[in-house]
């Protein structure tokens, strides 16, 4: 094997290693010890069953709305938004525990599908947005965030107020019926955990063996060969936002439904701009994507063990897993960096021009 194979093969380490070291380098800054501050992340992690079920519970709002976003990079859509979508999947779901009195094999299958149905309406406005009114979907997707989360707050102190009196805190907890069935006294369903799944296969599927998959690809590609195509940009760019919504929105419920026991304010705890760091640190390979969820659910849990033993604050880890995204971004491929050297043109390659 050639050196330049073989750097090839091992440089999407290079960044991981060049993180961990920064994050090294910090932590001895501050007079921290890195080992001891290791050894707390991975304790809070997974040093009970409480902990595993704990990093589960937050992993499957993460991958549902990394694999969702999948689907949107792959259309070249930067759906922003997401973050709202996921607040607007908690109302939805809200909103029919608040309201419905049902069973709940009624109950939960009504509150999924109004969860779905509000996360991929709101991600519609901004599809329609950019197709219509020509407005970026970073920017409509930062307004529609922003209109959720207002929108969550005023239900919250208005129409769905507790009894005791209006407060930001949250809602009245929902009836026991309309809660996802937990495991043990976790926080961790295993149905969402099936439903989840059952999303990663359906996208997997969709992503590389359907017609519409080829033209999401095609869209994301060169938007106007596509259009020669006969691929219609307005169309599959709404389709796309509506597809990742509705797997937003699923977040959003396994959060209020799972996670909760009610409408809480900030209720998408920064999951979509997460989910947006593991679609670009998998470099939009879907195979990655669980993974790379994973590991972010496991060090953002994990923190909350290393501020208590070392009194470190609790964002270190979301400065490594920030870094960690920064660094590959920077390091790119190694094809694109120029390290690598082509072979020599033939003399017959020479004398054909």
């Amino acid at each position: 094997m050639s050196r330049s194979s073989w750097l090839e093969r091992i440089w999407p380490l290079v960044p991981v290693v060049a993180a961990l070291l920064f994050v090294v380098f910090l932590l001895l800054g501050f007079g921290a010890e890195p080992g001891t501050a290791l050894s707390a992340i991975i304790d809070g992690a997974f040093g009970s069953t409480d902990k595993v079920l704990s990093v589960t519970a937050f992993w499957i709002p993460l991958l549902l709305a990394s694999i969702g976003l999948m689907v949107t990079f792959t259309a070249g859509l930067w759906n922003i938004g997401i973050e709202g979508q996921l607040a607007m999947g908690a109302i939805g779901a809200s909103a029919v525990a608040l309201n419905v009195n049902a069973p709940p094999y009624i109950l939960i299958p009504l509150e999924i599908l109004a969860a779905m149905a509000a996360g991929a309406l709101w991600a519609a406005i901004g599809g329609v947005l950019k197709t219509r009114g020509k407005v970026h979907e970073i920017f409509s997707g930062l307004a529609l965030t922003n209109l959720a989360i207002i929108l969550t707050n005023y239900l919250i102190s208005g129409p769905w107020q507790p009894p005791e009196g209006g407060s930001f805190r949250g809602t009245a907890p929902f009836q026991d019926a309309a809660l996802f069935p937990r495991l043990l006294e976790s926080r961790f369903s295993p149905l969402t955990l099936i439903l989840t799944l059952i999303a990663l296969a359906v996208v997997a599927v969709m992503l590389s063996n359907t017609f519409w998959g080829l033209k999401l690809k095609a869209l994301g590609k060169n938007p106007k060969s596509a259009f020669l195509l006969g691929v219609s940009s307005e169309r599959e760019t709404i389709y796309a936002m509506m597809f990742c919504g509705a797997l937003a929105g699923l977040g959003g419920a396994v959060r209020v439904l799972s996670w909760f026991d009610s409408l809480r304010q900030s209720i998408s705890g920064g999951i979509g701009f997460l989910a947006l760091l593991v679609v670009m640190l998998a470099a939009y390979r879907l195979l990655w994507v669980p993974f790379i969820a994973f590991f972010f659910s496991a060090v953002l849990n994990g923190s909350i063990t290393l501020q208590l033993r070392t009194q470190l604050h609790s964002s270190l880890g979301g400065i490594l897993t920030g870094v960690l995204v920064l660094f590959v971004l920077l390091f790119g491929e190694y094809k694109k960096l120029g390290f690598r050297r082509e072979p020599p043109e033939t003399p017959a390659e020479v004398s054909h021009e």
